[in-house]
C-alpha cells in the first residue's frame, strides 16, 4: 500500500483528545441554523444486534469515503446471530472516524453516540468523554427494557446525564408516522427507524445521500414498497434534523484532498481487500485461484467474495469441514493452480496435519487466519493477535512455514500478493495472518495500476531436469534451485515427470521414499534453509530524532501504535517505530536495529508472542505490553505505557 504522507498539522489528529476534535475551525450560518466546521469526528451507532447497526454504520461509511474524507471503523457486534433483545450481551455497534486529514485509527472515544435502546446507552456511555453528543431512541426507554440492564430510574430524567449534550428523539414514533401511508404494519414500519437515525446523521454532518438511496433501490429490488419505505425514513430523518430546534447546529467535515497520493480511491474492508489481493496475484501468476474453504469468522467474507469472480478464473469449494477445505486446496496446488484455504484460529488447528504434508511435499499454499479470540470457540466476533505462535509452531515436527502479516485494512491487498510471491517462488505453503479488527474495519484504498503489479509468473517443470551417470535424463522431482532452494512444481498429466509424492520422507533429489537418517537430517536442514533464505525486505525504522526507545509492534497494532507515537513527539518526547511484515523469516538486520536502543517496547494482543521471539533469537529485553480483551488497543492507552517506559 502507497503509504499516505502527512504534514505535522495534518498528524495533529492523533495527538488531540476526542473532545478537542470537536473545537470548530470556522463558523457560518444557513437559514436559522448554525454550520460548524470541524476537523475530524468519532461517530458510534449502538443498538440491538437486529437494529441494523453495522449497516447503517457502513452506509455512513460509504458516503463519508465517497465525500472524500480520510477514515477509519470499528465494526463491534456479538457472536450470536440474534442475541437477547434489549440485554447488554446484545448490544451491536459501529465506530466511524473521519477527517479531513490522515488519520490511523477508529478513534479512542466517540463524540457522538447513538443510542437506539437502554443497553446500547448503558454499554458505551462510559466510552463517551463529558461533553459528548447523545442522541437516543426515548421510544425504548420502558421501565421494563430499563430495568433489563440495571437501571433502576431513567437517565433520561435523574441527571446522570448532565455532563452530554442529550437528544432525546422518539425515533420508532417519527419513523412510524413518516411510513403511516405504505401500508406496513407497526412492526414492518420499526425496522426502518435506524434509516430515520442514518438521515438525521446524515443531515448533521452534511453526508452526501445518493448512494444510500441507490443501494436501497437495490437492496429491496423486488420489494420496491420497502425500498421506498426505507428511503421515505432516511429522507424524514434529515428532514427531522432541518426543521427541530433540537439540533441548532450542524457539522462540516471537508475531503481529505491533501492527506493522499495522486490517484482513484475507494473504501474498502481488509477481507475485500485480501480478497482483491488474493485475485491479482493470480491474475499476475497467471494461474486459476482455487479456495478451498470452511466457513468461520470472520474469514467467511473471503469466501462470499471469491465466490462472485469466476469471471476470473476463481474456483471456491465450500468444503463439509476445515480439513477437507485444506486438502482440496493442497490438491489443486498439486494441480498447479493458486492455492488458498481461509479460516481463523481453530480452523488452523484442525488443518495443522495437512500443513505439515504441504511442507513436506513443498508445493506453494495460501492459508489465510483471520485471528480472532481464543481459545478454542473463545470470542467469533472480537479480535485478537494471539496465533502467532500457532503458525510458527503448530505442526508436529520441523515443518517451518513463512509468516506474513497485514498492518491495515488497505494493506491486506499487499499482504496478499506477498504471501503468494512467497509461495510460488519458494513453493511453501504461506501464513497470512489477518485479525478481525482489520477483516471488519474499513478505509480509503487507492487503486493500483496493473502495471505496478509484481510480475508472478512461474515456470512450470516440462522435462527432465537430472542426467543419471549413465547418461539417462530423468525427472528429479526434489532436484532444487541453487539460489531459492525450491523444487520444480511439476503439473500432473505432463509426460515423463511422473513422480511419488505422500507425507512419508523423501529421499533427496529422486524423492523416493527414504528412513535413512543422514537423508532425514538434510532434507530437515535444507527445508528450514530454503524458509531463511526468503528474500524480505530489511526492516524500515522511523526515528528522526535519535531516541533510545524502540516501539516494535506487527499486523493490526500499527493503526494504534503510529498514533501513539505520534502524540509523543508531539510533546516533544522522542521515539522510534517499527513494525514488521514479515515474521518468519525476520528481517535480516531486525537484530542489527534491535541492539541499537535501550529499550524495545512490544504491544502484542497477545500475553507477549512475538516479544518472547524476539527475546529468544537476539537475547535483547524487549518488554510486552499486552491486551486481551477481544478490542484494540488505545492511541492514548498506548501513548501512557510508551512514555512510561522511556522514563523508566
Amino acid at each position: 500500500m502507497t503509504s499516505k504522507v502527512s504534514s505535522p498539522a495534518e498528524q495533529a489528529d492523533e495527538v488531540n483528545g476526542s473532545d478537542e476534535a470537536l473545537v470548530g475551525e470556522q463558523r457560518r450560518r444557513a437559514g436559522d441554523k448554525e454550520i460548524r466546521r470541524l476537523d475530524r469526528v468519532i461517530i458510534r451507532f449502538a443498538g440491538d444486534s437486529g437494529d441494523g447497526m453495522q449497516l447503517t454504520g457502513d452506509r455512513f461509511t460509504s458516503e463519508t469515503a465517497s465525500f472524500g474524507n480520510d477514515l477509519s471503523t470499528l465494526p463491534n457486534f456479538p457472536a450470536e446471530i440474534r442475541a437477547p433483545a434489549g440485554t447488554l450481551p446484545g448490544v451491536s455497534s459501529f465506530q466511524l472516524h473521519f477527517a479531513d486529514h490522515d488519520i490511523l485509527t477508529p478513534g479512542d472515544a466517540p463524540n457522538v453516540l447513538v443510542a437506539m435502546n437502554p443497553a446500547a446507552l448503558k454499554a458505551n456511555i462510559a466510552d463517551v468523554p463529558r461533553g459528548g453528543e447523545i442522541i437516543v431512541n426515548t421510544d425504548e426507554f420502558a421501565k421494563r427494557a430499563m430495568a433489563k440492564v440495571g437501571y433502576e430510574t431513567s437517565p433520561l430524567e435523574d441527571g446522570s446525564l448532565d455532563g452530554y449534550r442529550v437528544h432525546p428523539v422518539p425515533l420508532t414514533t417519527l419513523t412510524i408516522e413518516a411510513l403511516k401511508d405504505f401500508g406496513l404494519s407497526r412492526k414492518e414500519a420499526e425496522r426502518s427507524k435506524n434509516m430515520f437515525a442514518l438521515g438525521l446523521l446524515s443531515w448533521m454532518y452534511h453526508r452526501p445521500t445518493e448512494g444510500t438511496e441507490s443501494f436501497l433501490r437495490q437492496k429491496f429490488a423486488k420489494k420496491p414498497n420497502i425500498a421506498d419505505a426505507n428511503i421515505a425514513a432516511f429522507r424524514a430523518g434529515w428532514n427531522f434534523g432541518e426543521t427541530t430546534e433540537d439540533f441548532a447546529v450542524s457539522y462540516e467535515v471537508a475531503p481529505a484532498s491533501t492527506a493522499f497520493p495522486t490517484g482513484t480511491y475507494r473504501n474498502i474492508s481488509g477481507n475485500l481487500a485480501l480478497s482483491y489481493g488474493l485475485i491479482a496475484a493470480s491474475r499476475q501468476a497467471d494461474l486459476p485461484l482455487y479456495l478451498g474453504s470452511y466457513p468461520i469468522t470472520p474469514a467467511s467474507d473471503i469466501l462470499h467474495e471469491l465466490a462472485k469472480h469466476k469471471n476470473f478464473g476463481v474456483r471456491t469449494f465450500q468444503a463439509e469441514d476445515e480439513i477437507a477445505g485444506i486438502g482440496a486446496a493442497l490438491g489443486a496446488a498439486f494441480g498447479g493452480s493458486l492455492a488458498v484455504t481461509t479460516t481463523s484460529g481453530p480452523g488452523v488447528a484442525l488443518k495443522s496435519e495437512t500443513i505439515g504434508l504441504a511442507v513436506s511435499l513443498e508445493l506453494p499454499l495460501l492459508v489465510v487466519d483471520i485471528q480472532r479470540g481464543g481459545p478454542s470457540t473463545g470470542l467469533p466476533t472480537k479480535t485478537e493477535q494471539a496465533d502467532l505462535l500457532q503458525a510458527m509452531y503448530g505442526r508436529n515436527g520441523e515443518a517451518p512455514v513463512p509468516v506474513v502479516a497485514p498492518r491495515t485494512p488497505a494493506d491486506c491487498f499487499d499482504a496478499a500478493l506477498d504471501a503468494a510471491r512467497i509461495a510460488l517462488t519458494y513453493r511453501t505453503p504461506v501464513f497470512l495472518l489477518s485479525d478481525g479488527y482489520l477483516a471488519n474495519g474499513s478505509e480509503p484504498w487507492r487503486i493500483p495500476d496493473v502495471d505496478e503489479l509484481p510480475d508472478l509468473r512461474v515456470q512450470f517443470a516440462a522435462g527432465p531436469n537430472h542426467e543419471l551417470t549413465d547418461g539417462t535424463e530423468v525427472f528429479w522431482p526434489y532436484k532444487r534451485d541453487p539460489h531459492t532452494l525450491a523444487r520444480p512444481w511439476a503439473v500432473p498429466g505432463t509426460p515423463g515427470l511422473e513422480h511419488r509424492i505422500g507425507g512419508i520422507e523423501k529421499q533427496d533429489g529422486t524423492g523416493n521414499i527414504s528412513y535413512d537418517p543422514a537423508n532425514h537430517d538434510f532434507m530437515v536442514r535444507t527445508r528450514q534453509a530454503k524458509i531463511d533464505g526468503i528474500e524480505v525486505p530489511d526492516l524500515d525504522v522511523d526515528d528522526p530524532d535519535g531516541a533510545r526507545t524502540l516501539v516494535l509492534g506487527w499486523g493490526s497494532t500499527y493503526g494504534p501504535i503510529t498514533a501513539a507515537v505520534r502524540r509523543l513527539r508531539a510533546t516533544g518526547t522522542p521515539i522510534a517505530q517499527a513494525h514488521l511484515r514479515h515474521l518468519n523469516p525476520f528481517p535480516k538486520n531486525l537484530g542489527t536495529v534491535l541492539k541499537q536502543y535501550d529499550k524495545v517496547v512490544v504491544p502484542e494482543m497477545n500475553l507477549g508472542q512475538l516479544a518472547g521471539l524476539v527475546r529468544a533469537k537476539y537475547l535483547v529485553d524487549a518488554r510486552s505490553f499486552n491486551q486481551v480483551n477481544g478490542m484494540p488497543f488505545k492511541a492514548q492507552q498506548l501513548a501512557h505505557v510508551l512514555q512510561e517506559a522511556i522514563n523508566d
